[in-house]
């Protein structure tokens, strides 16, 4: 079975929500083509994940498509899966409830590892270590970001290039930090530095931690150690005293990083970086143009398929303009904005 389309990663917490799955025949062609097509969803505040499988293994034709959706499908839903698959014509959808199923992880079952830069991210124990990469263990869960989306493979790839390119963190925070994959692969890249992550969901911060303890991460406050806080966007005293950051790094979505920009940029040091992702091409000019107004500049822009990652760096500010220290009342709430 392949994930085809994650078209936009949700909060742990509504994986606890009641799972339904839509069915659907289609061809081969179809499933291939449906990675253009993810966008349909996603104005939706709940979109689903996508995945296709061949439906008869001697018929290389014949492909299934499944939609796995947290609560039940609206018929503008079915209307857009419908609309994918036209070689579906008159039949009608397979739609049935999961009860006692965790959605998230029944998605993400059968995954392949992904490469991306220097890391190389396994989502099963059984699948082999890559000789000469730095390998993590993300085990299909409850929280996204097992580096299967393209924003996470997005994310992986910028951190490489920015150690590739000599750049140097000492002070790292990942926003929305799903499995803690991108706070774990900072701090192999800067294994010195001060990282904290966060999450809005007390069930991805607890996998965090576990997949923390699977991959050899040190937790703790100190030099190579990660902290981890459940907080609101920043809305943490721990992760507003930290600062200022090097590097923050934001892969949630559009909508949050459209409000989030004066509390984050708040907390990056000038000259620093924040990277962004979990947006779409076509809603990159807002974001940008949000972090633009809070003195930020682009840096560097990385697409992959219709993800743009996106790292800008924060203007020197001189004289009686520069701060002395972090605003404290730039707590940053997004709250109802899961992680990816």
């Amino acid at each position: 079975m392949t994930e085809i389309a994650a078209t936009a990663p949700q909060s742990a917490t509504q994986s606890l929500l009641q799972s339904w799955k839509v069915t659907l025949p289609c061809t081969r062609a179809e499933a291939e083509a449906l990675d253009g097509d993810i966008a349909a969803f996603a104005t939706m505040d709940q979109p689903p994940v996508l995945m296709t499988s061949e439906a008869e293994p001697d018929n290389e034709d014949a492909w299934r498509l499944d939609a796995y959706f947290e609560g039940k499908p609206s018929a503008t839903a079915i209307k857009l899966l419908r609309a994918m698959v036209p070689s579906a014509g008159a039949i009608k959808p397979l739609v049935e409830a999961l009860a006692d199923e965790d959605w998230v992880t029944l998605s993400q079952q059968g995954l392949e590892p992904v490469t991306a830069g220097r890391f190389h991210v396994r989502n099963l124990a059984t699948d082999a270590e890559q000789p000469g990469k730095v390998n993590f263990l993300i085990e299909a869960g409850r929280a996204f970001g097992t580096g299967q989306h393209e924003t996470t493979a997005g994310c992986l790839m910028m951190l490489d290039r920015m150690r590739r390119v000599g750049m140097r963190c000492g002070h790292v925070a990942d926003i929305g930090t799903g499995t803690g994959l991108l706070a774990f692969a900072a701090l192999h890249l800067w294994p010195r530095a001060y990282a904290i992550a966060s999450d809005i969901d007390p069930v991805a911060v607890e996998i965090s931690e576990q997949n923390a303890r699977a991959n050899g991460v040190t937790l703790g406050a100190g030099r190579g150690q990660l902290a981890l806080f459940t907080a609101a966007g920043v809305d943490h005293p721990a992760i507003i005293g930290g600062g200022p950051y090097d590097l923050l790094i934001a892969n949630i979505l559009a909508g949050p990083l459209i409000e989030l920009p004066p509390s984050l940029c708040a907390l990056v040091e000038d000259g620093g970086s924040i990277i962004l992702a979990g947006l779409l091409n076509d809603q990159a000019p807002a974001v940008l143009a949000a972090y633009r107004a809070q003195g930020m500049r682009l840096a560097e822009r990385a697409d992959n398929g219709d993800w743009p990652t996106l790292r800008l760096r924060k203007r020197p500010r001189i004289g009686w303009k520069r701060p002395s220290r972090i605003n404290r009342a730039a707590r940053g709430e997004a709250p109802g904005h899961g992680s990816i």
